[in-house]
């Protein structure tokens, strides 16, 4: 029995760094494609905001979790829930702002970063921009309009890898005249 265990974790791990080495790939890719990094970071951000409208599907059917009441729970839900469902890892939660419309993601560890190490010509990469494009394509399809940034990130040489999400506005559904 530990035996059938030990092979599901070693197929995780192998799922994780095929993942790891293909995004490396990819972002190698676009660091060649394109002339600079500022484009290079507009280019995964808009990958990522893609993947975001197709996964939030996913997720819903996944999870059974219905709609969030505010901010926070949304906070809570992403971290402990949808991180944890799809990279593994559940970021904590904290400097929320006073108003309660922005907040930080920690990430002590990114699976994204694992054996990545920034050339010094690519020094405003930001390597996992994937992962606001995600977070902001998602949150918009459950009609919430957000900011999302990395604020920090290990591979610049921060302790931690922050991810700063600021609530921008409640999307209104607009329905066609006649289809209410």
């Amino acid at each position: 029995m530990s035996r059938q265990s030990n092979r599901a974790t070693d197929s995780k791990k192998m799922n994780s760094e095929l993942f790891t080495l293909t995004y490396g790939a990819l972002v190698t890719q676009l660091c060649k494609d394109y002339e600079n990094d500022e484009e290079v970071n507009k280019q995964l951000d808009k990958m990522g905001y893609n993947i975001g409208v197709r996964l939030i599907e996913d997720f819903l059917a996944r999870s059974s979790i219905g709609r969030c009441q505010d901010f926070r729970e949304t906070a809570d839900v992403i971290a402990k829930v949808a991180f944890k469902m799809y990279l593994g890892i559940t970021p904590s939660v904290t400097n929320w702002s006073p108003a309660g419309d922005e907040f930080s993601l920690i990430l002590e560890s990114n699976p994204l970063v694992d054996f990545v190490e920034l050339p010094d010509n690519h020094s405003t990469l930001i390597y996992s921009n994937l992962l606001c494009g995600i977070l902001r394509g998602a949150l918009e399809m459950v009609q919430m309009a957000v900011d999302v940034r990395f604020a920090q990130d290990t591979l610049r040489g921060d302790n931690v890898t922050e991810i700063r999400m600021r609530f921008i506005k409640r999307i209104e559904e607009n329905i066609p005249a006649g289809d209410e």
